[in-house]
């Protein structure tokens, strides 16, 4: 993802759009797969953890985990309008003091990230281009769990994207939404130590939570608790 792929997502994601998705959730609380993600990390037991929520929005899900006993989060997204916003809800719930907030690219800004117990990217893999750098970088820093949300692999899904990308581009919008194929999301998680925890689907959304295998002792689980070394993985690479 260059400059200029980071600043048409940015577009997408604006102030607008930040204040849009605030209102929402106040009124009717988290997404369905949002909250589906958030039962299914819960159930798994989220005290005293540390979080890593990336294209994080508003901050729905660490608020979240943050109330289920979570200890701190970092909140990752490419939208500076976002980041505001959801830094002005953080404030005004009482979780500013456990939250860290990045504005970046997080392929580009990974390195400077620690490693957390639970990783959360949700619908996020879906925007961008580059799958396979977003799920390494992202993996690498999951010490425990590593949930996502992302479309299924269905005809209807991908006529759907195809759909979605047509009017953005009748409308004159660069912002692309991206089908990758869960099968090969799941092979990257499996080769960093995961398997696979749930999932649950709706008629277009998959909802995953993967486990790090316990006997786990591979060079992927030792970069993601050191990140100075992740460059020695980035060859494989990540919204």
């Amino acid at each position: 993802m260059n400059c200029c792929s980071n600043e048409v997502i940015a577009q997408q994601f604006g102030r607008e759009s930040a204040e849009e998705e605030l209102d929402r959730y106040r009124r009717e609380g988290p997404l369905p797969t949002t909250q589906a993600l958030i039962r299914a990390l819960v159930a798994r037991g989220v005290s005293d953890t540390e979080v890593l929520d990336i294209g994080a929005g508003i901050g729905a899900i660490h608020h979240a985990l943050l109330k289920q006993g979570a200890r701190r989060a970092v909140h990752v997204d490419i939208s500076s309008d976002y980041v505001e916003v959801a830094r002005a809800e953080a404030e005004r719930i009482g979780h500013a003091n456990r939250v860290q907030f990045v504005q970046g690219d997080f392929v580009a800004v990974a390195p400077e990230i620690e490693a957390a117990d639970i990783v959360t990217l949700d619908r996020v893999i879906c925007c961008y281009a580059d799958m396979e750098s977003l799920v390494t970088r992202s993996a690498e820093r999951a010490r425990r769990l590593y949930a996502a949300v992302y479309p299924r692999d269905r005809l209807w899904v991908r006529i759907g994207i195809v759909l979605l990308n047509v009017g953005k581009a009748l409308r004159r919008s660069e912002f692309r939404s991206y089908f990758h194929a869960p099968q090969r999301i799941d092979q990257l998680l499996r080769a960093f130590g995961f398997d696979r925890g749930s999932t649950q689907r709706t008629w277009f959304w998959e909802v995953v939570v993967y486990v790090r295998r316990a006997a786990a002792g591979s060079p992927a689980l030792a970069d993601s608790r050191d990140p100075s070394r992740s460059s020695a993985t980035g060859a494989q690479r990540e919204r």
